[in-house]
């Protein structure tokens, strides 16, 4: 077969630091191409991407989307009509756009991944103009495409309630989680250098995400702070570190810090590198992730794969994601998350209990069955387009069969 994939949301190949979408794709086409030497596969990146060594071998074809620095001034233009027919002159046999959206002129076939519908679910987290582009632009893609991965059971129910897509076109296949107890990685970062570099202390709850409305940080502040208003001499050692990148509407979240009594034991770290977040999601009491919605909720699987408590939300992909190795709250009650906090940083039992059940649960979600179970996706829709061109081939035959017999007729 042969292969493309748009590579565009991976923008620092080697240094693993992606994230959302730009974490799948990455790590997607890493194990893709590691696990299969046969198929063909042309990545297609765009001019913010100079360094692909990682990805050169021998299947491998590293393609350039052309005039991508323009994609501002016409982007529509740019992203269906151009890249649309820069695939058609690679005579690809699948392309998989893993952003959800498509080339919408492209007539090839496509297989899409949809990670979350959140904004079709709740757009006032989003920026009106993010709204209107991808509320045009996702069930478009979902209609077109051969077939479509979904990242939960959660995100394919949304898929087939707001687009109203066939269910058999859906496949849920679960991003993998990397295992990092007793690697390299973790023996050789340092906690006693990231609490002096940060200036944290022994005892923190952990949170690391975008800060953004569909997070929930201003509940989650909150809670923090009710919890030690109720019982400070218990949990006075305590800190709410916070690690992510500024998102829309941030200074929400600053505020709402500023209000809380206890505001000085809220630490906010910006976006942290990939070593330093596993180190700190290691050595954390507990991480708390009571977002109010997630397609999927990978740090809920990264912290539990480094043995660490986890306290998440009990909305959207999320139970289905954590099982029954994380403490469940409603998002929406902060007085809930309140007492999660002290149900799980007063028992130490329970902490360790919750440590051995999330390792488990994070084992069942591996890039080597999410790799497997995508190939074998491949290779339904190659099969069924040859299926396609071999009925639709004896019919121009039996079109010429009828025009030679009706002329000797005459």
């Amino acid at each position: 077969m042969r292969i493309g994939i748009d590579c565009r949301t991976i923008l620092n190949p080697g240094k693993g630091e992606q994230a959302g979408v730009g974490h799948y794709t990455y790590s997607l086409v890493k194990n893709l191409l590691k696990a299969d030497k046969k198929n063909e596969y042309l990545l297609f990146f765009d001019w913010r991407v100079t360094d692909t060594k990682e990805f050169q071998q021998r299947n491998v074809k590293i393609k350039y989307f052309p005039f991508s620095q323009y994609k501002r001034y016409l982007p529509f233009t740019y992203s269906h009509m151009l890249i649309s027919a820069v695939l058609i002159k690679e005579r690809l046999d699948i392309f998989h756009a893993p952003a959800s959206t498509a080339p919408l002129a492209y007539p090839g076939d496509i297989v899409l991944t949809i990670h979350d519908l959140a904004i079709y679910r709740h757009p006032s987290w989003f920026p009106r103009g993010q709204a209107f582009s991808t509320k045009f632009l996702v069930p478009k893609s979902a209609r077109k495409a051969k077939r479509i991965i979904a990242v939960s059971q959660a995100t394919k129910r949304d898929i087939i309630r707001l687009f109203k897509i066939n269910p058999s076109k859906i496949r849920v296949i679960y991003e993998g989680v990397v295992q990092h107890i007793g690697t390299k990685l973790v023996k050789r970062a340092s906690k006693a250098q990231l609490q002096k570099k940060y200036k944290i202390g022994e005892k923190y709850l952990l949170f690391v995400g975008t800060l953004e409305p569909r997070k929930n940080l201003i509940n989650l502040i909150k809670a923090f702070n009710s919890l030690l208003l109720k019982n400070y001499r218990k949990f006075k050692d305590y800190e709410l570190i916070i690690a992510g990148g500024k998102g829309w509407k941030y200074e929400e979240i600053f505020k709402t810090i500023k209000q809380q009594k206890f505001g000085y034991k809220i630490r906010f770290l910006n976006y942290i590198p990939h070593e330093e977040k596993v180190v700190l999601m290691k050595n954390a009491t507990c991480f708390v992730f009571p977002t109010m919605y997630e397609g999927f909720g990978l740090p809920v699987l990264e912290a539990m794969s480094l043995g660490t408590p986890v306290i998440t939300s009990k909305v959207s992909s999320l139970p289905e994601i954590a099982g029954n190795a994380a403490s469940l709250v409603n998002p929406n009650k902060m007085e809930e998350i309140t007492a999660a906090f002290h149900k799980v940083l007063a028992n130490k039992k329970l902490r360790e209990k919750m440590s051995k059940a999330g390792l488990i649960q994070a084992r069942q979600f591996n890039w080597s069955k999410t790799i497997k179970e995508t190939i074998k996706l491949y290779r339904e829709v190659y099969q069924t387009k040859l299926i396609r061109n071999k009925k639709s081939t004896p019919r121009k035959k039996d079109k010429k069969v009828r025009k030679k017999s009706a002329s000797r007729g005459k």
